[in-house]
């Protein structure tokens, strides 16, 4: 790593081996795992095009980049469609900009004028033809919820299908009631939930997309009346699940599910909590009633979700509008028509500013608050 000059006159120090390695540590934890391999994807993206085109990529000149994104802007499907969205033009060009500035070069070509007037006018062009329209992925509300968790359970067939009834039960009611994203979800592991005496479940965030400095937050996942719907349950029937596994494999589980009596007739999560393994992942991958060692992925619950669906007998048009971000939507959606106001919102939902949430209402619930509603048509 070679450190930058501040100016002319202040040289870079002759620093230890060691210190300037934790530096260049710090630097790259300044970002989240995810946006550090999405702009090494982006950046090799164009670095290819540059060599292709006889460009030079490091540093760029500012009509290379406007060159670039106008190119990507302008490539078609088969099918005739845009291949690319005005937000995977966003990305590309903030993965440039973010190279040349740890390389240190100023100005940034991807900070320049002629680069914001391209993006500015590609994203013109696409909304004045109809180009790559944005769709939001639709919410799961709360009878849909239930109807997945319902199914899903009435499908049992043995042992091991069971096992991944109880994950995926856990998953759907915990992700809905607590308004997480699929990365939150993927990130839980033994230590970050925890049973509460009076509110049901604990969940401690260690870190999301709004808080990527880790600061943390507590979300309360409320005990419901039919222990059936109950988040709480549906973490401790999956906490059991997971903790025989860990002492004792296969065989452990076989024992438990099998034994264990029918689930509804009474709250489980008012006992004491399975033990877990603090550092393990809470949610994982489930083959064969097996689970794995490390967690399930975003791209695995955005799986679980359109199966779930699938096999509940949603419409497949429905299913593939579906992803992670349903339940999280949902929540927003089912609270908005609920009557809860944007402040309540948030404090589930981890927003920082009441914006996005008015989004999702414009676009899910656009009845909500509304003056047409009192037109008396």
């Amino acid at each position: 790593m070679i450190l930058p000059a501040v100016t002319a006159a202040a040289q870079p120090p002759d620093l230890p081996v060691d210190v300037v390695e934790r530096i260049r540590v710090a630097t790259i934890d300044s970002q989240s795992e995810g946006t550090r391999r999405a702009y090494k994807s982006s950046w090799r993206r164009f670095e290819w095009w540059c060599r292709t085109n006889g460009h030079e990529a490091l540093p760029a000149h500012p009509a290379t980049v406007a060159a670039y994104l106008v190119d990507a802007a302008e490539t078609v499907t088969e099918n005739g469609e845009r291949a690319y969205s005005t937000m995977s033009l966003g990305k590309w060009c903030a993965a440039i900009f973010d190279r040349h500035r740890r390389a240190g070069l100023d100005p940034n070509p991807a900070a320049h004028e002629l680069v914001r007037q391209t993006i500015s006018g590609i994203s013109r062009q696409y909304a004045a033809r109809g180009d790559r329209p944005r769709r939001p992925r639709t919410p799961l509300l709360t009878d849909d919820v239930v109807l997945l968790v319902t199914t899903a359970r009435e499908q049992v067939t043995g042992w091991a299908s069971e096992v991944c009834e109880r994950r995926d039960s856990a998953l759907l009611l915990m992700g809905f009631a607590g308004a997480f994203r699929r990365s939150e979800l993927s990130g839980l592991s033994g230590a970050d939930v925890e049973l509460h005496a009076a509110d049901g479940v604990h969940v401690h965030l260690r870190k999301s997309k709004t808080d990527q400095l880790g600061e943390g937050g507590t979300y309360p996942l409320p005990r419901t009346k039919d222990p059936l719907r109950c988040p709480a349950c549906a973490f401790v029937r999956w906490a059991a699940t997971v903790s025989a596994f860990d002492d004792g494999g296969k065989d452990a589980v076989i024992r438990l599910v099998t034994g264990a009596p029918p689930f509804g007739s009474r709250h489980v999560c008012r006992s004491r909590a399975p033990k877990l393994d603090r550092r393990a992942p809470l949610f994982r991958s489930c083959r064969n009633g097996v689970l794995s060692e490390g967690p399930l992925s975003g791209a695995g619950i955005h799986a679980v979700i359109r199966r779930r669906a699938s096999r509940a007998g949603f419409e497949p048009e429905t299913v593939e509008r579906l992803g992670g971000h349903s339940l999280r939507a949902g929540f927003v959606t089912q609270a908005a028509r609920a009557g809860a106001d944007h402040h309540a919102i948030m404090r589930q939902t981890g927003h920082r500013t009441p914006a996005m949430v008015t989004r999702y209402v414009r676009e899910s619930a656009p009845l909500i608050g509304n003056a047409v509603t009192v037109l008396g048509l």
